[in-house]
């Protein structure tokens, strides 16, 4: 199953870091702290990792055309990993050994990865010192056979003076043993990129893509801005070859797939990627990079980043000259602090994109000083909405609520789950597309508005209201630091509104003050029935909304 033209050449991920390492080996391609690796020897080390897991028979096993959607026939070594080089090294390594590397949310104990590695029938782990006890409690509680399945254990020394685990090899030490030539393989397009979704509204999935497909949609494939597609290596060597002095500061954690979407669309084009070394966001620490390595672009993800950030400019006194765009992805960044931002750099571009773990790049909306925007976005090629019933396309300026959805390149499916394959992806009018379950109107205008997720949809007294929306009425108000809304039972409505707020410190909760103020933006019945302040709301390091606990608070508070 290809989603790939003619017209063009079928590309995979490993190929291309190769052809951009030899169009630029001596520039940088990743800055972290001390380390600064150049294209060529990103890719050396990279192969070097690829000739070890190929070494312990990690690799390939079935062609792609011999299995169905939500079925691989690689073996999958877990990035079990902080921000680093190694991270980067993992998705590659794995890549030209003709494995797949997956995600591991690092908050996760060893229940949680239990699961994951099961499901995922990992073969390897890649995890830094600091995981080692979670790691060795988790293979203790696997039985023989499970723990024979996982043949490579690789420790990234991080300084927290954990000993190796019994069975584990240095990762540095694995590294300089290996042949730097790599294993000498052809990979395919259809070999697999895999990213597990982040599991806050149930356990996380493993999406499959093509190499192809995730690269032509969200890795590099098509032009920023323009959408307009790679048709050739050489056309991605030359790009690589034109793109030199662009470095783009990456804050979310590499364990999301948009983080890692952000750094290989600058990996693939020749750009400098550059990772804080704090493991919580440390905004002086941001802003001294932008200072010191000329930061043109920060990838930030929503208001749980972007909120310290503008308060640490605004108290500090920072060169932000080289800064022209913060891309935002994975969350919402509000329009109360897009125009706050916007009022202290009056020239800085913010480009929100739309995506998921199962359409990978759809859509995209650029506010400026004076054209601040919401949840509105222009949308990509193949980005559309679909009928409720998914039975049809709808048509810009169409009655009712519909499903944003994506075509062309799109994932095959989720590992090892067939029904949930085909509900996810559905085929409408012989054309296959991906729903991942976000609600969305195509306005007369051209614009998809987006809604929220479905799952996150609260129906009170038969009226449907959308989370998102709710949540940006209270954001504006100036003394709210951050919300999350949820539904709770009652018997009046079946399910009524419940908003748990952060205040901005020394700011007094006020409810109808509250009530006041996001009654000027949604209609009286979207109103929160009932409050709940918190000190912090929980979000993951990479700012998405833990919609669980919210929703457990908005319970207990019934009481």
């Amino acid at each position: 199953m290809t989603s790939g033209t003619a017209d063009r050449d079928q590309f995979d991920l490993a190929t291309v870091n190769e052809v951009v390492s030899a169009a630029v080996p001596d520039r940088e391609a990743v800055v972290f702290g001390d380390r600064r690796l150049t294209y060529g020897e990103l890719a050396e080390r990279s192969r070097r990792l690829a000739s070890y897991l190929h070494g312990k028979g990690i690799g390939c096993h079935t062609e792609r055309a011999e299995l169905a959607p939500h079925e691989s026939g690689q073996d999958h070594v877990a990035l079990y990993l902080y921000n680093g080089n190694e991270y980067l090294e993992g998705v590659l390594g794995c890549a030209k050994a003709r494995a797949v590397s997956f995600n591991v949310n690092y908050r996760y104990v060893a229940e949680e990865l239990r699961y994951l590695f099961d499901n995922a029938s990992a073969r390897g782990v890649i995890y830094h010192a600091s995981f080692a006890p979670v790691v060795a409690e988790l293979l203790e509680s696997m039985d023989a056979e499970e723990r024979g399945r996982i043949g490579v254990l690789l420790q990234v020394d991080d300084g927290s003076g954990e000993a190796l685990l019994d069975g584990a090899e240095d990762y540095e030490t694995a590294l300089a043993g290996s042949d730097p030539a790599g294993p000498g393989l052809t990979p395919s397009p259809d070999d697999l990129y895999i990213v597990y979704t982040g599991g806050t509204t149930g356990m996380p999935k493993g999406v499959l893509w093509r190499s192809d497909d995730i690269f032509m949609n969200a890795m590099g494939g098509k032009e920023v801005g323009t959408w307009v597609e790679m048709t050739s290596y050489d056309q991605i060597a030359d790009r690589a070859r034109n793109n030199a002095g662009f470095r783009l500061l990456a804050l979310p954690p590499l364990m999301h797939g948009a983080a890692q979407w952000a750094a290989f669309m600058m990996l693939n084009s020749g750009a400098t990627i550059i990772l804080p070394e704090s493991r919580t966001l440390d905004a002086a620490e941001v802003w001294r990079l932008v200072e010191d390595e000329g930061v043109q672009s920060i990838a930030l993800v929503g208001d749980a980043m972007a909120r310290p950030l503008l308060d640490e400019l605004v108290a500090g006194d920072y060169d932000t000259s080289s800064l022209f765009v913060l891309g935002n992805g994975g969350a919402v960044f509000s329009a109360t602090l897009k125009a706050e931002f916007l009022e202290v750099l009056p020239d800085l571009l913010i480009n929100d994109s739309l995506g998921s773990s199962e359409t990978g790049a759809q859509a995209s909306t650029l506010s400026a000083k004076g054209g601040v925007r919401a949840a509105e976005f222009q949308p990509g090629p193949g980005a559309t909405v679909v009928s409720e019933d998914l039975g049809s396309v709808l048509e810009p300026g169409h009655d009712g609520i519909g499903w944003s959805a994506q075509s062309g390149a799109v994932p095959l499916g989720y590992l090892g789950d067939a029904d949930k394959t085909a509900r996810t992806f559905p085929t409408i009018a012989g054309v296959r597309y991906s729903v991942p379950g976000d609600r969305a109107v195509w306005r007369p205008d051209g614009v998809i508005e987006l809604l929220g997720r479905d799952s996150q949809c609260i129906n009170s007294g038969g009226e449907k209201i959308f989370v998102e929306e709710v949540e940006q009425a209270i954001l504006s108000h100036p003394d709210v630091a951050d919300v999350l809304v949820a539904g709770r039972p009652s018997e009046r409505w079946g399910n009524e509104v419940v908003a748990v707020v952060e205040m901005v410190p020394g700011s007094s909760p006020d409810e109808a003050d509250l009530t006041a103020h996001a009654g000027t933006s949604v209609a009286r019945y979207k109103l929160p029935k009932a409050w709940v302040f918190v000190e912090k709301i929980r979000r993951s390091p990479a700012g998405k909304a833990d919609y669980r606990w919210a929703k457990q608070l908005a319970a207990d508070s019934a009481g």
